[in-house]
């Protein structure tokens, strides 16, 4: 049998049975970032962009994001979210950093849901920003930690050696 719970024992992809596992209460965390111009990042923080409020249309986007996907991640269960939630932090004059943050009572983790809501935040800011800068970059979208479940707590070791790192 495979170690990859998406392959059954003939190695074809199945969507994995949750039924006989008990609701726990589950959390997940996630980080994207995204690189840009410092005039770019001064437009955003002070709303001179065209666009308008960039920041509120990401923070959406991330939200509608996580509650879609399973219709994104092909073996992705559909999930009653419990909650979600996507933070902007500027680090210098040229980045942001995106956390985004699902949480739920049920079967199975929010892990995926976390890492779409980071991505689908970024690429958003990218869309309305490219008219002034097409060479933002997103970068380092990770799993921070996730909590709950079979496999119990879990934070990515990178947090471990930097515990003052602004995540």
């Amino acid at each position: 049998m495979s170690e990859f719970t998406h392959l059954d024992s003939d190695g074809q992809a199945r969507m994995v049975d949750i039924s006989e596992k008990a609701p726990s209460k589950r959390r997940a965390t996630a980080r994207a970032r995204i690189v840009m111009a410092p005039d770019t990042l001064a437009k955003i923080m002070d709303a001179s962009l065209p666009k308008g409020d960039v920041l509120a249309t990401a923070r959406i986007a991330g939200i509608m994001a996580a509650k879609k996907t399973s219709e994104l991640i092909p073996m992705c269960h559909p999930l009653a979210l419990s909650s979600v939630s996507i933070t902007f932090d500027t680090i210098g004059d040229d980045t942001i950093n995106i956390l985004a943050s699902a949480t739920i009572e049920g079967k199975t983790g929010v892990e995926m849901e976390a890492l779409t809501a980071a991505s689908i935040a970024a690429l958003t800011l990218y869309d309305m920003c490219k008219s002034v800068d097409k060479a933002m970059v997103v970068e380092e979208i990770i799993l921070l930690e996730k909590s709950g479940g079979k496999s119990g707590d879990w934070r990515h070791p990178s947090l471990e050696e930097t515990p003052n790192d602004k995540r």
